[in-house]
């Protein structure tokens, strides 16, 4: 009897997981859309989309989307890292062993993307700093949640007290302005540059990003939602939904409040650095629990979660879904492809999203009825286990 509910459980735990990671893969490329067509990197969108509906667009996607599907991938990241855990073990595998190489080849993946495709990419990040992950795994549920939430709020807020400070004291340092400069280099390059003067300056882009200074901010923004992520999976709150309802509705509840707040902070009081830390830092990760644990919840409707399995198979695919986004922006966007870069507008480039996801959802169904897994999931499993799963059905 044991036996048949770990199974059940695991079960629904794919189906929910994988809803949830196609989510957040829809929620990514909202966000990620702009940089694909525009400076994004390099200005203030408030005086570079003045006009509607590009404005309004704008305003509904940093609502709803900024900063919240990134940490939602997070979540899952050591959510999953805990699932693998436990299935490594029950074989009598060493967990450490298949999660390092597990990531050194996400590492390769993620420079292949980064270097050779986009700037934006965060496989990266995930590899380094899921090496930390190894001296965490084994603590309890309640431990990790509660040092991932303390490694959360306690940088996030001092961060967000030094930008108050700033915006008090330095008004005009804590104003978000275009860097005109910039803007120019990045259009000039991806416009009509060749292919090494669009890496060149996708180089430059993410080591704007990703440098020492930058990589302190992005670790205590993605690691500790590892950590809660692992919390969850190890207390089994989204594994079994029905027996914690009322847990995660209170979580679903008291996390929109605070994150959409935060996430509105720079249409209520002012745009600046501020607000902007306040919305992408703490409001962003914040929100991204509501929609796990409102998502969850959600599909132990059948009708709910009817409609909204598609994203399901998005989800089994989602690294594979992730890359193609990213190649399919670029050759849209770049000299190499159409070169359409800076040449439509933000609304075209949600619509845009649209078609594409759209696409996707069709494919992702199509191709996993004749295969196990995405072509670039197959490559990751195989380079790590050095044996050859398999694919077809």
């Amino acid at each position: 009897m044991k036996q048949n509910r770990q199974i059940i459980n695991e079960g629904q735990r794919i189906q929910s997981i994988d809803s949830l990671r196609g989510l957040a893969i829809l929620g990514i490329f909202l966000v990620n859309m702009p940089d694909f067509h525009s400076p994004f990197l390099h200005i203030n969108p408030l005086e570079w989309w003045r006009d509607n509906p590009d404005r309004i667009i704008y305003i509904l996607v940093d609502l709803f989307a900024q900063a919240s599907f990134y940490p939602m991938f997070a979540f899952l990241f050591g959510f999953g890292a805990v699932i693998l855990a436990e299935r490594v073990q029950s074989r009598n595998q060493s967990f450490p062993l298949v999660f390092s190489r597990r990531l050194v080849v996400l590492l390769v993946i993620g420079c292949v993307h980064a270097f050779l495709i986009w700037h934006g990419d965060i496989l990266i990040n995930y590899a380094l700093f899921g090496f930390f992950f190894l001296l965490f795994y084994k603590m309890s549920g309640v431990t990790l949640l509660w040092l991932g939430s303390l490694l959360f709020a306690i940088p996030a807020l001092l961060f967000s007290l030094l930008m108050m400070l700033l915006y008090l004291t330095i008004p005009d340092e804590a104003v978000i302005v275009t860097n005109f400069e910039m803007v120019k280099a990045s259009i000039e390059a991806y416009q009509s540059g060749t292919f090494m003067e669009i890496f060149q300056q996708r180089f430059e882009e993410w080591y704007m990003v990703n440098n020492l200074g930058n990589g302190i901010i992005l670790f205590f923004s993605i690691f500790p939602l590892f950590l809660i992520g692992a919390g969850f999976a190890k207390l089994k709150w989204l594994e079994e939904p029905t027996h914690n309802q009322r847990k995660l509705t209170i979580i679903a509840v008291v996390s929109f409040i605070i994150g959409g707040l935060l996430k509105a902070s720079p249409y209520i009081v002012d745009y600046n650095y501020f607000t902007a830390s306040l919305q992408d830092m703490i409001g962003g990760p914040v929100l991204s629990i509501f929609y796990l644990t409102t998502i969850t919840v959600l599909l132990q409707n059948k009708f709910i979660a009817k409609i909204l399995s598609p994203l399901a198979n998005v989800g089994r695919l989602s690294m594979s879904n992730y890359l193609l986004q990213s190649i399919i922006g670029t050759l849209l966007f770049y000299s190499y492809g159409f070169g359409l870069y800076d040449k439509i507008s933000f609304t075209a480039g949600v619509m845009l999203v649209v078609v594409i996801y759209f696409i996707q959802l069709l494919f992702s169904n199509i191709w996993l009825r004749y295969y196990r897994m995405g072509p670039v999931e197959y490559v990751w499993r195989f380079a790590t286990y050095g044996t050859r799963p398999k694919l077809k059905k």
